[in-house]
């Protein structure tokens, strides 16, 4: 198989002390290789578990008859999944190295592939009273797994009321025994008591190592608490100014100087440019004086030829009257000479008087036509009062 790449970081210095030891049988360019990709195997074994087995089984290539290469390559088989392998390489590392080995992890691959009764089996061996305090509440933990496999649900609460099942109490373990406990009691139907076990298992789970929080909130239907997280910038509180600092005051005041001077002349800019629209509204009112004067320079123009045209209709109708009536007194002279006349020709022949009336009648009415005077045309036509009125307001 070909070797996974190792970064320079990776040393073979990283390796436990107790585990060198056991790799000094090996050459040293082995020995040290081997110790590299356990390290490597340690380092990846929950960020990439894949990638862990790899280095694992090429370090077991390498060292295939020391036990501790065995058992890493077994624990990086059972991170990875692979649990027939892992099972294997365990079970070897057991008999090469003798004592319990990871019998936890064993009995947890035996669930895993479907046989809880060897979990079990494994779990009442003689290797287990060398168990330290840890490994027995994993064993403890998984033994119960393996009874709600088989249904025995209330044997699994059993199982796990052990002395160390105290919520009083914060060893490293205890956040998984309590969590473990309040799942078995929810799988026997015990909710409220599963809550209260999953509220301990929180208060305990210092590492976030399960998800206590998770469940509560499920059983309650609340939402999960969020963490308080307060954004804002830190307060500095303000510092005397240093005598050093008195250079650097001056030039502030030097260019708050030429700020405020630079707002003045901004001022004066907007001064200029009102005036220039005060201006600009002067010339556009008196374009609008003069276009004013203009129109009623206009209208009087034309009210002046109008006055004109009337003063000269007047001044003909005057004359004609005039002459109209210089015409009548004409007339009447001429007929005043006739019935002279007349008079004298009547007392001269000794006429009849009631021809000469019935002669003076014809006359008169052939004199009244001339009597009445023509029919003035200027008065005659609408409106021709007008201009009399304006003569005489005029005048």
């Amino acid at each position: 198989m070909p070797e996974p790449p190792l970064t320079d970081d990776i040393a073979a210095a990283g390796l436990d002390a107790e585990v060198r030891r056991d790799l000094r049988g090996l050459q040293k360019d082995t020995a040290d290789s081997v110790a590299r990709h356990l390290v490597a195997a340690g380092m990846l074994l929950d960020e990439d578990p894949e990638l862990a087995l790899q280095h694992a089984r090429y370090a077991r290539r390498r060292a295939s008859r020391i036990a501790v290469v065995r058992e890493a390559a077994g624990i990086a088989a059972y991170h990875a999944g692979e649990w027939s392998e892992a099972l294997g390489e365990l079970r070897a590392a057991r008999r090469m190295g003798g004592g319990p080995g990871h019998i936890a992890v064993m009995a947890d691959i035996e669930r895993a592939l479907g046989r809880p009764e060897r979990a079990l089996e494994l779990a009442r061996g003689p290797e287990v009273a060398e168990l330290g305090p840890a490994e027995q509440i994993e064993l403890a933990i998984v033994s119960a797994g393996a009874r709600r496999d088989l249904g025995e649900l209330d044997a699994a609460v059993v199982g796990l009321q052990i002395s160390a099942l105290d919520p009083r109490r914060r060893d490293p373990w205890s956040a998984r025994l309590f969590y473990a406990y309040a799942d078995n009691l929810l799988a026997a139907g015990r909710e409220s008591d599963a809550l209260q076990w999953f509220v301990h298992a929180a208060d305990a789970d210092a590492d976030a190592e399960t998800d206590a929080a998770v469940r509560i909130a499920e059983l309650t239907g609340e939402p999960l608490p969020e963490e308080d997280v307060i954004f804002g910038e830190d307060e500095v509180p303000d510092e005397p100014a240093a005598p050093a600092d008195e250079a650097t005051n001056a030039a502030a005041d030097v260019e708050e100087d030429a700020d405020a001077a630079e707002a003045g002349a901004t001022g004066d800019s907007a001064a200029e440019e009102g005036a220039d629209a005060d201006v600009e509204d002067a010339d556009v009112t008196d374009d609008s004086d003069a276009g004013a004067d203009a129109l009623e320079d206009g209208a009087g123009a034309e009210n002046a030829d109008a006055t004109a045209d009337s003063d000269a209709g007047a001044e003909t109708d005057t004359l004609a009257v005039g002459a109209e009536a210089e015409n009548a007194d004409a007339q009447s002279d001429t007929d005043a000479e006739e019935d002279e006349e007349d008079s004298e020709g009547r007392a001269a022949a000794g006429a009849d008087p009631g021809a000469g009336g019935a002669q003076t009648s014809g006359n008169a009415a052939e004199a009244e036509p001339a009597d009445t005077p023509a029919p003035d045309s200027t008065a005659s036509r609408p409106g021709g009062d007008a201009p009399s009125a304006k003569d005489g307001s005029d005048s």
